[in-house]
């Protein structure tokens, strides 16, 4: 039984810095870098893995979501549907004194649900609710089958696919784009690996501080049989990750010295004003393309409207129409040029120069000196240096194989158990 490291690579920082740890440790011939393209990413991101690929002698495999099959099946349904029901908006029921009238079943008993208040689980009244207006039909009308089917077709591009199927994008509170065009197909890649018999470690370049979903990301855990999760950066910050890359050589992806803070899908659906306007001043063909996507999208939607962004610039209680025109790719870039709420045009949002360096890395001033910004860290007893020094010393053990340790490896016993953990982190106790 044989032991593969599966890293996932971005293009960008952190996935770099993940990948080297990987390389260092366990040798080209035991690391698996896979890159999951989503469709919708810069063009650069590809030449960089092509780069990668070189600079590091290895071959990083291309994972590309398929929802030809989904396509299919919705367009068989759009077809097929006959639904006669309505939906309706409702309201809740108050009594003469305002007191909340609870909804009772057809035998005249009052319904009840099972909720949690302040720790205690309590049996509450469910309120009764009556609706409101004529309501609206579920299916889908003549009109919205005819336009749907005659452009709900599988493109080739996942991220375009995934929409046409879903008949809308992707928003902040159904971010459904990174699983199913990232973590899917990861996933089925190193399921297929164990199924063939192999353990697998999947290394992620994920950091504590990126944001509050990740502050309790574990460094190592066991998710499935015969496969793990190692995180080996998850307590670094950027500018670690940064300066352990380039002390060894490694080239950057250009997009962060254009403006660019992450590597990603460009744009990314929760995009700022900040990044909104960087892309507008130095990649406009984005926005026109993310365009024409809003177009085909709204075409293959039961409503008829879909949006990139929601920024939610139309006012409430405004119909469909103007929902779209308010979040419409045009004027979200306008409402990104703007201060104060939106009120106010910002007059230096315009001062952008296309062709002009920036980061915020510093890697602008890599080339007149950037070297000089590594061993000053060193000399500060930087804390990415400490981790890569002690990467290349034996004997070393650092806290993550008690987190190692700590997991139940059913497959070894407790000896092996032991081995593997360390050997998983890429640190071995020295035997005498």
């Amino acid at each position: 039984m044989s032991i593969l490291h599966v890293v996932s690579v971005s293009g960008g920082k952190d996935s770099l810095a993940t990948l080297l740890i990987a390389i260092a440790r366990f040798g080209r011939h035991r690391v698996i870098a896979i890159f999951c393209d989503t469709g919708n990413e810069h063009d650069e991101v590809h030449t960089y893995l092509d780069y990668l690929e070189q600079a590091l002698g290895i071959a990083i495999i291309r994972l590309r979501a398929s929802f030809d099959d989904e396509i299919a099946a919705k367009r068989r349904f759009i077809a097929n549907d006959r639904r006669t029901r309505r939906e309706y908006k409702t309201e809740p029921v108050f009594d003469e004194s305002g007191t909340p009238v609870p909804a009772r079943d057809g035998r005249g008993r009052i319904v009840t649900r099972t909720v949690k208040r302040g720790g205690v689980i309590v049996e509450e009244a469910v309120q009764k609710t009556r609706k409101v207006g004529g309501g609206r039909r579920v299916r889908w009308t003549n009109k919205a089958k005819r336009r749907a089917l005659a452009i709900l077709q599988p493109t080739g591009n996942p991220f375009l696919d995934l929409c046409l199927w879903k008949g809308r994008f992707p928003s902040r509170k159904a971010q459904f784009c990174t699983e199913q065009l990232k973590r899917n197909p990861a996933v089925e890649f190193q399921l297929d690996l164990v199924d063939a018999g192999h353990t697998i470690v999947s290394w992620q370049g994920v950091r504590r501080d990126e944001s509050q979903n990740r502050r309790d990301a574990l460094k190592f855990e066991r998710v499935a049989p015969r496969m793990y999760i190692f995180r080996p950066i998850v307590d670094w910050t950027a500018m670690e990750t940064v300066a352990y890359s380039t002390a060894r050589g490694m080239r950057h992806n250009s997009l962060y010295s254009q403006g660019c803070d992450r590597v990603g899908c460009m744009p990314c659906i929760n995009a700022g004003k900040d990044e909104l306007r960087q892309i507008a001043a130095r990649w406009p063909e984005h926005f026109a393309r993310i365009s024409e996507w809003e177009d085909l999208v709204s075409q293959a939607s039961k409503r008829g409207f879909s949006t990139f962004f929601n920024k939610e610039l139309h006012q409430p209680g405004t119909s469909d129409r103007r929902v779209h025109a308010a979040n419409a790719v045009a004027a979200v870039i306008e409402w990104a040029h703007t201060a104060r709420g939106g009120r106010q045009f910002d007059m230096l949002s315009d001062q952008i120069e296309p062709n002009a360096c920036a980061s915020s890395y510093g890697l602008c001033d890599q080339a007149a000196g950037f070297d000089s910004k590594v061993q000053i860290a060193r000399s500060q007893n930087h804390a990415a240096n400490v981790r890569a020094a002690s990467l290349s010393t034996p004997g070393q053990e650092l806290a993550i194989a008690d987190d190692a340790r700590s997991c139940t490896l059913d497959l070894f016993d407790s000896n092996a158990a032991e081995a593997f953990a360390l050997n998983v982190i890429g640190y071995q106790r020295e035997t005498s």
